[in-house]
């Protein structure tokens, strides 16, 4: 090879590298800010939590171990090293597996219960996006109690304003204030590590938590506190989730980088340090420091400081709960499961940047309420693991079926893997239920409301298509039928139809009350795939059903905007281009009335035609010229 060709691979090689470490820099910023503020209260809530433990060796080795091989287990290996294997065209998240998991299951006698533990898992997904921010931020201003015992009465104003003010930045971006994400992160992350260090560095002897042995000892001498104690050590896994969400955003590559390489490694030095400090202070001491020992780590002086850093850090990761809640709910919009909501893009270059109002709001809302019934950060962490340990267990059993009917593992091979992370998962979701009385009701609720709506949104979308397919008119017979008998006029005209087939009631409409039809008639219908973004090249289907009449069919995955006129632009089998300002769009409203013989639950009928009224409308949704659309109402029952 020539010297030429040496120093081209060797730079390619290197810019390889450098755009790897600078995805892995910036998922710092974004990914790891939930996972990343736990140090703020779950080595605490083992001591001081519902179920209180000794400040002895025993407890506070066991304790530390614990969280060492819950991140090793439920982190390192089942999120990171398993389900970041299980991309969906580069995509990740729960809905993301279930499409997956649908594309090669879908048909089998247990796909619908596939899609149904996805459903719940993002319901309670939700609950976990209002108690985050919440417990976060709370978390990091209780920090001033430290500083100043006087400042107590200042906490909650204090997180209300800035997590009021968090929720009303929304509507502006956040591109702009992004940049700043990965340093001020990058900063909080080596804070945590030189604390650690520190005290580490004071009592070696916290080291010997790596062994195992020490949380089985733990588990064999307090049985039942052991298993209670799981509940507020899984606060140090939270935020797993959304190392498989954002997977999308920045590569399997860079999130692993990222994470062996720099946030685990960070993470387990603060706890490390937290159970060093509090094993070398003595019983006095330790009671005192207990209360919230990630800032008794700091120097009196840095303690001010650290409370600061660490508000910011919460800040950042709540900001990411928050766009991942927008995400998932576009996700969900377009695979079916909520209704169309008004999404608007914050940014004209990203465009995963959106922002949904009534999200927003409702998650906002929450956070309110929670921060004023729970108080403070200790009542909050019992409310937080349920809906955690709820995902992950879901998680698992997707798992579960992705080894066995995607991968095609033999049994032998899957189960003693399934085994192990069903009594992992399991032990946690299960000490996490003995909290339900204590808080662990509320995100219960969230996911019970959230699941009851993502259904009845389902099925009687499912109810509605069925019904105005039995009673619809092949547009092929329609065609041949209507071409001649009715007065053409000048124009395109075209007809939105929800399915892939039938006349839409809007065309049929259309000729009974105005008994025109235009030169140019185009029924058109979105196909929303389980791939993350369609192929480019597949976008248009065009069938010309001849004198004019055409069918069209664009495919999108559910992780794309559905913009209609930019897709027209590009169809040129079509009869012509389209001009906007002689196309008219015609839309299909229909009303609900129930059925002698009702698909659902009359409660249910109800509010799914609730949910109908108050929906975005397609003229919103699918970006139609506001000036151009023509709406047609017709009975549908359900």
């Amino acid at each position: 090879m020539s010297d030429a060709a040496l120093t081209h691979s060797g730079n390619g090689a290197g810019d390889r590298h450098s755009a790897k470490l600078k995805m892995a820099a910036g998922a710092v910023g974004i990914v790891f800010g939930d996972i990343g503020t736990s140090p703020l209260y779950a080595f605490r809530e083992t001591f001081v939590g519902p179920h209180p433990l000794a400040l002895d060796d025993l407890h506070i080795m066991g304790v530390v171990s614990l969280i060492f091989w819950s991140m090793t287990l439920v982190v390192s290996i089942q999120y990171v090293s398993i389900l970041m294997r299980a991309d969906n065209r580069g995509q990740g998240g729960t809905l993301a597996l279930v499409a997956l998991l649908s594309r090669h299951i879908g048909k089998s006698s247990y796909g619908w219960l596939t899609v149904l533990l996805g459903v719940f898992a993002t319901a309670l997904f939700y609950g976990d996006s209002m108690i985050t921010p919440a417990v976060s931020v709370l978390s990091a201003v209780e920090g001033l109690t430290v500083v100043e015992s006087r400042l107590s009465p200042l906490v909650i104003p204090i997180a209300l304003v800035l997590l009021v003010g968090l929720f009303l930045l929304q509507k502006r971006g956040t591109h702009r204030i992004g940049i700043l994400f990965a340093p001020i992160m990058i900063v909080y992350f080596c804070t945590l590590a030189v604390l650690g260090i520190i005290h580490i560095v004071q009592m070696p002897a916290i080291l010997m938590a790596f062994n195992p042995w020490y949380a089985v000892q733990f588990f064999m001498t307090d049985k039942l506190l052991g298993f209670l104690a799981l509940g507020s050590v899984v606060l140090a896994v939270t935020g797993s989730e959304a190392l498989y969400a954002d997977m999308g955003h920045f590569g399997r590559g860079p999130l692993r980088l990222s994470w062996f390489g720099f946030v685990m490694p960070c993470l387990l030095l603060n706890y490390f340090g937290q159970g060093a400090m509090i094993l070398g202070l003595g019983d006095a001491g330790a009671a005192e420091a207990i209360e919230n020992p990630f800032f008794v780590m700091a120097p009196e002086m840095l303690r001010l400081p650290l409370v600061l850093l660490a508000t910011a850090a919460t800040f950042i990761a709540s900001q990411a709960v928050i766009t991942g809640a927008f995400s998932v709910t576009h996700q969900a919009i377009q695979l079916g499961f909520v209704p169309r909501l008004s999404i608007l893009h914050t940014s004209e270059t990203e465009q995963g940047q959106i922002y949904i109002p009534l999200v927003n709001w409702v998650l906002m809302i929450a956070v309110i309420v929670l921060v004023l019934f729970f108080r403070n950060s200790s009542n909050l962490a019992s409310a937080y693991g349920i809906a955690v340990t709820g995902a992950m267990l879901i998680d698992t059993c997707l798992m579960a079926v992705l080894l066995t009917a995607v991968w095609k593992w033999k049994w032998w091979m899957a189960a003693p893997v399934m085994l192990v992370f069903f009594i992992v998962d399991g032990a946690y979701f299960g000490a996490n239920f003995t909290k339900v009385p204590d808080g662990g009701w509320f995100p219960l609720l969230i996911g019970a409301v959230a699941f009851t709506l993502l259904t009845t949104w389902a099925k009687g979308r499912h109810l509605m298509r069925k019904r105005m397919a039995e009673v619809g008119l092949p547009l092929d017979i329609f065609a041949k039928s209507g071409r001649n008998s009715t007065a053409r006029v000048p124009g395109t005209a075209i007809f939105m139809n929800s399915g892939a087939n039938g006349t839409p009631s809007a065309l049929l409409h259309n000729i009974k009350h105005n008994k025109v039809l235009h030169e140019r008639v185009v029924v058109l219908t979105v196909l929303v795939g389980d791939i993350p973004y369609a192929d480019s090249g597949r976008r248009c289907e065009v069938t010309d059903m001849g004198d004019g009449f055409y069918r069209v069919i664009l495919h999108y995955g559910f992780m794309e905007e559905t913009d209609i006129p930019a897709a027209l632009k590009n169809i040129e089998m079509c009869g012509g281009p389209f001009e906007m300002m002689n196309t008219s769009f015609f839309l299909s409203r229909q009303t609900l009335v129930s059925a002698k013989k009702p698909g659902m639950a009359i409660w249910r009928e109800k509010l799914f035609a609730w949910m109908m009224r108050n929906a975005a409308t397609p003229m919103n949704f699918f970006r139609l010229p506001t000036n151009r659309v023509v709406e047609l109402g017709s009975q549908v029952e359900i």
